[in-house]
Formats: C-alpha cells, structure tokens, sequence
C-alpha cells in the first residue's frame, strides 16, 4: 500500500501559486515645475488671475516659467501713441514673481493685434520707424530685469515660407525686423530674444525660411538667442515629425522654446465630437513625444516648455474653431487629464 501511495502521489504535478498581479504605479504626487529638468510654464490671462482661485492656484503650483497670452501685445500696451497701459502686464509679472517663476515676454512686433491708432497711422518710414522704436524700447525698458526673454517678433512668414505682407513690411520693409532685434537688445542687454512662429511641424518651406532668417541674423551680428516653436498642433501630426521638428530647431545651436504648445484632438473641427477616452489616451501619447523630444536637446538649448493657457476650459482653440476642443493637459475643471501624465512620464 505505500508504494501504492509513492506512486501515485509522485506522479501528481505540484501545485504552482498564482503570481499576485503587478502592483499599480502609486499616483503622481508631485508637479510639472517639481521634476522638470527645464522651466514649464503656461501662458496666462490677467483677468482669469484676478477672479478663478482654481486657476491662479493651478499656475502657481505647476509653472516656473509665465508668459502673458495678451496683456503684452501693443494692442493692449499702447492704447494711444502717447500713453501705455501696463496694469494687466504688472500683474502678471507680479504674480510670477511672487510664485518664482520666469516671466517671458509676449511679444514686442507682430502684424495684428494692433491698436486703431497703428494701422491708422499715416506717417512717412521715419514716422513708422520711431513707432517701431519707441514701442519696443519703452516695453522693454519698462520691465528690464523683471522680465527675462522676449518674442521679440512674431510670425512674420506665410505657410509658404515667403515674408507676410505685414503693415511693417509695407510701411519699413523687410529688415524691420533685424532692428527690433537692435532696439530690444540696446532695452535691456541681458534679456534673451526670440523670433517666434507657428508652423514649424507641418510646413518645411516655412521652417526652411524661419531658419535662413535666424542664420542671417546671426551672421550679421544681430543679437538673437532662440527660436520659438509655438506648436498649435493636432492628433494627426505624427509624432516622428514632432520629433524631427524638435531636432532640427536643435541643430541651430540657439535656445529652442515650445512656446505656445497645445494638441488638438478635433482637427476636423466636428461640431458633435466629444472627449472620449480613446482621444485622451491618443493625446496622452503625444504629449508625451513631444516633451521627449524636446528633453533630448541638449540640456543648454532647453529654453522650455509652455503650453498656452492652462485648462481646456480657458483655450483660445474653442472660440477660433467655434466647436468642442480639449488641447490642454487640464481639463474644464482644472483636474490633470491624461495628458498631464504623459508629460510626467517623459519627464521622469
């Protein structure tokens, strides 16, 4: 009866203990300005400061770097040629200082956003250069070591890589905006100037003309440090693009800023899309290229990253496209989506 008892318990296969399953990842605690090797910032409104607490305290958890959305452009500077307003520009670099962050300064030249009082203006090229000069070195004077970098001209080309037939082009021609680089240098030697511009990552002819015109720049002497990508982009650009994109704009050898970035996930502009969670996991993922990419610069290029505005509930995308849009890494509520985590993910 024994050997009975060997044998068929040697032949009995011994019971294996089922693996526990693995251990979900603990929960992000911390904040984008807490594990970022670069400053990430966000673009804020005054206004929006002022009066919602949740987004005041979200800038000021999360962002080191701060730029203005609008309070910075002539239009809202300069309501007269004789007379600035700076209270809503104070504001919010009084809040960045308060909350040590890095204000960056949004922006000294573009072609809209412009007062009636400019694109009334009658006088002759003297006239329009005084303007130009006189706009830039009081901005700039005014907030000199308080603000530490200016776009300091914005999006001066076309799709196609030909120079926008801009009221400053027709008015000073196209080397008006070497010496807005000159006027806003001699304002305040120590700020880092940038040329800034949209595009970048679905238009070659326009990136290939972005970058000729920093090479000349340099080449001439005139004081330039970086390259503003703004990346107003969308779900169907690839993320091997956004990557090369990145790369590129590395290869210049300037400071390289993604200085307006926001992901659209309802490019065809559809009146009946909504937030799904396929859409936030896509999102997630591309958010994550592109802050991956762009820690893959070398670490003294790494201007920073900033996305423009803070929630979904606060983009600029919604009313340009006059449908549903979620660009942003918080939602309506100003809670961290999907998108947030793959921007922590890429940074750890």
């Amino acid at each position: 009866m024994l050997s009975f008892f060997l044998l068929t318990q040697c032949g009995k296969k011994k019971s294996t203990p089922t693996p526990a399953p693995p251990a979900a990842p603990a929960p992000f605690t911390g904040t984008l300005r807490s594990i970022s090797p670069f400053p990430f910032g966000g673009a804020v409104n005054a206004s929006l400061l002022r009066n919602r607490p949740s987004y005041s305290q979200l800038a000021a958890k999360e962002y080191s770097s701060i730029t203005a959305e609008n309070a910075m452009k002539m239009n809202a500077l300069r309501p007269t040629a004789t007379s600035f307003n700076f209270t809503d520009a104070e504001y919010i670099v009084d809040f960045a200082r308060q909350n040590n962050a890095r204000v960056h300064g949004h922006t000294l030249n573009w072609y809209t956003s412009l007062p009636s009082w400019v694109t009334n203006f009658s006088g002759d090229s003297t006239a329009w250069e005084n303007l130009l000069r006189t706009h830039i070195t009081t901005v700039v004077t005014h907030f000199r070591g308080k603000v530490a970098s200016w776009d300091v001209v914005n999006e001066a080309f076309e799709d196609t890589g030909v120079l926008r037939n801009s009221i400053w082009v027709r008015h000073l021609g196209p080397d008006y905006i070497a010496r807005a680089f000159q006027y806003a240098a001699a304002a305040d030697p120590a700020a880092r100037l940038f040329y800034n511009d949209y595009g970048h990552e679905y238009s070659t002819a326009k990136r290939t003309a972005i970058f000729a015109l920093v090479a000349s720049l340099r080449s001439r002497g005139i004081p330039i440090h970086g390259i503003g990508m703004q990346f107003h982009t969308s779900s169907n650009i690839s993320d091997a693009q956004l990557a090369s994109t990145i790369a590129q704009a590395g290869q210049t050898g300037l400071l390289v800023h993604i200085s307006e970035l926001d992901i659209s996930m309802n490019p065809s502009k559809a009146t009946t899309a909504t937030f799904t969670p396929a859409l936030a996991a896509a999102q997630k993922v591309k958010y994550k290229a592109v802050t991956t990419a762009f820690r893959a610069l070398p670490a003294a290029q790494r201007f920073g990253i900033t996305t423009w505005n803070v929630a979904d509930a606060d983009t600029w995308r919604r009313g340009n496209c006059s449908c549903p849009e979620w660009p942003l890494p918080f939602d309506d509520n100003y809670q961290r989506k999907p998108a947030y985590d793959g921007i922590v993910e890429a940074l750890q």
